[in-house]
């Protein structure tokens, strides 16, 4: 969460998204009130696995719509080593792919 702290008065430009899936590494979150205070930030959650033909539904969408070449997500592959860096960048439409 210290990556995406803006220190100086910014307007803020894009949202970024956090989404918290499953508690493997723990059941609570520390979260510092700058991280509110500068950064347009969604929390979001899941409540669990939707039954299996919603999934097949929505599948069949993303693929029906993929072979039309129709969806296309404008992405950059970033190292966890670089991610502060890399989200201090202005990225309008591009979501950044966090790898080890």
């Amino acid at each position: 969460m210290a990556a995406i702290t803006r220190r100086e008065f910014v307007i803020i430009q894009s949202e970024t998204r956090l989404v918290q899936v499953g508690e493997g590494a723990g059941s609570s979150i520390t979260l510092p009130a700058a991280v509110l205070r500068s950064t347009a930030l969604t929390l979001l959650g899941t409540s669990g696995i939707p039954p299996r033909d919603v999934l097949f539904e929505a599948f069949q969408r993303v693929m029906a719509y993929a072979a039309t070449e129709d969806l296309q997500i404008d992405t950059e592959k970033v190292s966890l080593a670089d991610i502060e860096s890399a989200w201090q960048r202005e990225l309008p439409g591009r979501r950044l792919v966090i790898i080890p």
